[in-house]
């Protein structure tokens, strides 16, 4: 030992020490330490006799710190937190990267995949934040976000697009089992339509019976598409989605596509993204991996 510490006691002494002062218990002491009792108890006696003096006083129902034990017990404790501090400064901080998307985004598409994302990328911390509107890149903490719409977005922006906007209708199989196809007006009429916020009912009726009046059915609105796709599979109706949202609940035979028609946008779901986080080591692997996944969907 260091002449400029003087001498010191066996630090694996004093790291027993710190714990049985916390727990004031030989039993739990050993069990935070992975021990047996019998070893803590030698510790703290060999440490008592190196400082020549008692630490604990032995009472019928355990143990107590004695007035020098429980001032010995603070330095101790700050002691050994300045010595994780210092061992986590030498550790590299963590990746992170701060994305904000959607909620329908989020919970139908990203959400699915993201143990894919962990498993490649195990380095990056990434943190969801899920709203409609389009976060403050500066005051909101977020490094980039996926939004709805089509250029531009934003001055400084650059956008990427995701996916398309592809809308399709479903419905759970059951419904179409209870009141038949749909595929004329009188059929339709027996559905409720669920729409979302971006009522596109109207449009979609056009493409399906171009020469006929507007259909009069039922409604129901929710703000999300996401709570309209839920309504579908509980079997409340008929809803409009896009088709990479709904692709593995039809895979999975929750819902079904009863027109087999598509209702294509020039909108679509963009990667938006400030010039500065550009040149930041996990937006290139966040960017890569989303296009790699779109991709695959396209």
């Amino acid at each position: 030992m260091s002449e400029e510490f003087g001498q010191l006691p066996s630090l694996n002494a004093l790291r027993v020490f710190e714990v049985v002062a916390r727990h004031l218990n030989f039993r739990l002491a050993a069990e935070e330490l992975g021990v047996t009792q019998g070893a803590v108890a030698q510790q703290i006696r060999g440490l008592e006799a190196d400082l020549g003096l008692r630490l604990f006083e032995r009472q019928p129902r355990g143990l107590a710190l004695t007035e020098s034990g429980r001032s010995y017990s603070l330095s101790v404790r700050r002691a050994f937190e300045l010595i994780a501090d210092a061992t986590q400064g030498l550790r590299p901080a963590p990746l992170h990267l701060t994305v904000s998307v959607t909620p329908t985004f989020a919970s139908k598409w990203l959400i699915p995949r993201l143990p894919d994302f962990s498993m490649q990328h195990p380095q990056i911390d990434l943190r969801i934040l899920a709203s409609e509107r389009l976060s403050s890149f500066h005051n909101d903490g977020v490094d980039v976000a996926v939004r709805y719409g089509r250029p531009p977005f934003g001055p400084g922006l650059q956008a990427e697009l995701l996916l398309e906007q592809a809308i399709v209708a479903v419905m759970s199989p059951g419904l179409l089992e209870r009141f038949g196809p749909p595929s004329d007006l009188q059929g339709l009429a027996r559905y409720s339509l669920l729409h979302d916020a971006h009522n596109l009912w109207p449009r979609f009726l056009d493409l399906l019976f171009p020469e006929a009046p507007q259909a009069t059915a039922r409604s129901v609105r929710f703000n999300q598409t996401s709570l309209a796709i839920e309504a579908a599979i509980a079997g409340q109706g008929i809803a409009l989605a896009n088709r990479f949202f709904v692709a593995r609940d039809i895979q999975a035979g929750r819902l079904i596509d009863p027109f087999d028609a598509t209702l294509q946008d020039e909108r679509g779901f963009y990667l938006l993204s400030p010039r500065r986080i550009r040149q930041q080591a996990p937006f290139a692997v966040v960017r890569t991996w989303l296009l790699e996944q779109t991709r695959d969907d396209r």
